[in-house]
C-alpha cells in the first residue's frame, strides 16, 4: 500500500486532505457538553392538592402513585418530595441511562392513569402533570423593574403570561418554573364573625362560587328550524366567567323566603392577589421573577441555553418600558470556560511536540512531517462522533490530548527510517520505499496493540463505561489514523520533502552538536 502512495503522493494528500474537511465540518455540528451524557432519564409526576399539608399529601397523593409506579419497566429508582407550602406532592422516577425518555415517559404516563382513581377528586380536578424533565435547573432568569416601577406581582404574571410558553418550546427545555409572587387569583379573605353570626360555613361560600362562576354557553336566537318569516339568526352571549372583585362580590351565597340576600361581599373582603404567598423572587435586593429553566433529558446543555438567552434578547425588544432581564445563574459557563481551558492545552501539547521533534531531528524538513501527521489524525478523528453518538466534553478532549503524543510517534518512526536509508546514499523515493519495507508491519502491530490497550474500556457497562467511553474510543480512533497515515501521507512526503542533511552554520549548529553529545552521553550513562 504504501508504494502506492510513494508513487502517487497527490493521492495520499487529497485522501489527509478530505479527512481535515469533514473532521472540521463535523467539529461544527456536534454537541458541546462538560461530560458525555451519563445522567440518567427522569420523568417528573406533580400533583396538587389545595390546601393539604405534607402528611395528608403523602397519604392521600403520594402513595397511590407510588404503589402504581412501582415495578415500571426499566426503572432504576424513585422518590418523592411533598411540599406543605404549595400542598404539592413530586414525584421523580429515575431509568436506566440506556432507555429511550420518550420511551419513559410514555410507561410513567400509563401507570400514572392507573392511579388516578385511587386519587381525592381535588386533585384529579386540579390536574396530575407527567413530564420529561432533570431535577437541577439548567439556567436562572431574572425578570425585574430596574426603577422599581413594578411590583413582584405584576412581574411575576408578567412571566406566567409571556414569557413561561416560550422558553418552554425552547428546543432542549422540558420544563419551566416560575419563583415570585404567583399567578393572579381572587382572593376571597372571610370574615370568621360574619360567618358565624349568619351561620355560613366556608364550603357554602365555595360551592356558591363555584355554581355562579361559570360559562354558560345560551345558543342562538332564530336558528332552524325556525317560524316562518325568520330571516336573522343571532348568537345569544351570556356572562361568562367574573373577572372583577366587584362581580365576585355579586355572588349570592343564602337567599332567605323573606327575601333576604347574602352575598360574598357581605362576608368576606376581595381583591385581586396572588394565587401563592409562599414564595417570593429577588434580584439584586429588588423585586423580581425568577424564570428556572430544566433541561430535557437527552439534550445537549449548551445548545438549550444558548437558544433560552437568544429567546430572551428577542422577547427584551417587547418588554414594557422599564422592564429589563438577567440571567442570574447559567450552569453551562463551567462546560465552556472548561473547553476553553483544554483546548488551550491542546494547543500547548501540539507545541511542545514540534519543539522536541525538532530538537531531535534537527531539520525542518523532517519535522513539517509529523506536524502534517498530527492534525490528521486528531480531527480526522471527529468525522467518527456521529457515528458513536459522542459529544465534544472534557474527557473526548482530554483523549486527544494525550493522543498528540502518540500519533506524532508513527510519523516520526517513518522519517527516520527514511532519513537513514538517505544517509546511506539511497535517493529520496527509493529510501522510502525502503524503509516501509521494514516498517510497515511495525506500524501496523503498534496500532493494534495501542488499540488493543483502550478498546475493551468501551465495554464496561453502565454508567462507569459510559463515562470513559468517548475517552478509550477517541485514543484508539486516532491512533488507527495515525497508523494509515503513517502508510499513506508521511512515506509520500518523506519521498518528496527529504534531502541529504547538510550541517547547520552559526549558534545554531553549536547548540545541536552541544545537545547530541550530551544526550550521547546520556543515553551511554
Amino acid at each position: 500500500m504504501s508504494k502506492f502512495f510513494i508513487n502517487r503522493p497527490i493521492v495520499a494528500m487529497v485522501i489527509s486532505i478530505v479527512l481535515v474537511i469533514v473532521g472540521a465540518i463535523t467539529i461544527l455540528s456536534l454537541p458541546i457538553a462538560q461530560f458525555p451524557n451519563i445522567a440518567p432519564p427522569e420523568i417528573q409526576v406533580v400533583a396538587t392538592y389545595v390546601g393539604a399539608d405534607a402528611q395528608t399529601l403523602e397519604q392521600s397523593v403520594a402513595t397511590p402513585i407510588e404503589q402504581q409506579m412501582n415495578g415500571v419497566d426499566n426503572m432504576n429508582y424513585m422518590y418523592s418530595l411533598n411540599a406543605t407550602g404549595n400542598s404539592t406532592t413530586s414525584l421523580i422516577v429515575d431509568f436506566d441511562p440506556k432507555t429511550d425518555p420518550n420511551t419513559d415517559y410514555i410507561l410513567a404516563q400509563s401507570r400514572e392513569t392507573l392511579a388516578a382513581s385511587q386519587l381525592p377528586a381535588d386533585v384529579t380536578n386540579y390536574g396530575v402533570l407527567v413530564r420529561k424533565s432533570v431535577t437541577a435547573p439548567l439556567m436562572l432568569i431574572a425578570v425585574y423593574s430596574p426603577h422599581g416601577t413594578y411590583d413582584a406581582k405584576f412581574l411575576a404574571n408578567y412571566a406566567y403570561i409571556n414569557l413561561a410558553d416560550p422558553v418552554l418550546r425552547s428546543p432542549g427545555i422540558g420544563n419551566v418554573q416560575v419563583f415570585g409572587s404567583g399567578q393572579y387569583a381572587m382572593r376571597l379573605w372571610v370574615k370568621p364573625d360574619q360567618l358565624a353570626k349568619l351561620g355560613i360555613t366556608v364550603t357554602e361560600i365555595v360551592s356558591a362560587i363555584q355554581a355562579q362562576n361559570t360559562v354558560n354557553p345560551a345558543g342562538k336566537a332564530g336558528g332552524e328550524p325556525a317560524p316562518k318569516g325568520t330571516e336573522f339568526t343571532y348568537s345569544v352571549l351570556a356572562q361568562g366567567r367574573l373577572t372583577s372583585p366587584e362581580e365576585f362580590g355579586q355572588i349570592v351565597v343564602r337567599e332567605t323566603p323573606d327575601g333576604g340576600i347574602v352575598r360574598v361581599r357581605d362576608v368576606a373582603r376581595i381583591e385581586l392577589g396572588a394565587q401563592d404567598y409562599s414564595v417570593a423572587g429577588r434580584f439584586n435586593g429588588k423585586p423580581s421573577a425568577v424564570i428556572a429553566t430544566y433541561q430535557l433529558p437527552g439534550s445537549n446543555a449548551v445548545d438549550a441555553a444558548k437558544g433560552v438567552k437568544k429567546l430572551m434578547a428577542q422577547m427584551k425588544q417587547r418588554f414594557p418600558e422599564d422592564l429589563d432581564f438577567d440571567v442570574a445563574l447559567d450552569t453551562t459557563r463551567a462546560v465552556t470556560e472548561g473547553i476553553k481551558e483544554i483546548v488551550v492545552t491542546l494547543l500547548i501539547a501540539l507545541a511542545l511536540v514540534i519543539l522536541v521533534v525538532y530538537l531531535f531531528l534537527q531539520g525542518w524538513r523532517a519535522t513539517l512531517i509529523p506536524l502534517l501527521a498530527v492534525p490528521v489524525s486528531l480531527i480526522g478523528t471527529f468525522i467518527l462522533f456521529p457515528v458513536f453518538g459522542f459529544s465534544i466534553n472534557t474527557l473526548s478532549l482530554f483523549g486527544l490530548v494525550l493522543a498528540i503524543g502518540l500519533v506524532v510517534d508513527d510519523a516520526i518512526v517513518v522519517v527516520e527510517g527514511v532519513e537513514r536509508h538517505i544517509e546511506e546514499g539511497m535517493t529520496p523515493k527509493n529510501a522510502a520505499l525502503k524503509a516501509m519495507e521494514e516498517l510497515s508491519g511495525p506500524v501496523v502491530g503498534i496500532a493494534l496493540v495501542l488499540s488493543a490497550v483502550f478498546v475493551p474500556t468501551a465495554f464496561i457497562p453502565g454508567i462507569t463505561g459510559k463515562l470513559y467511553q468517548q475517552f478509550a474510543v477517541t485514543i484508539a480512533i486516532s491512533v488507527l489514523l495515525s497508523a494509515f497515515n503513517a502508510l499513506t501521507l508521511s512515506p509520500a512526503l518523506a519521498a518528496l520533502l527529504l534531502r541529504p542533511k547538510e550541517p547547520s552554520r552559526g549558534l545554531l549548529r553549536r547548540f545541536f552538536d552541544w545537545f547530541n553529545r550530551v544526550f550521547e552521553r546520556a543515553t551511554e550513562g
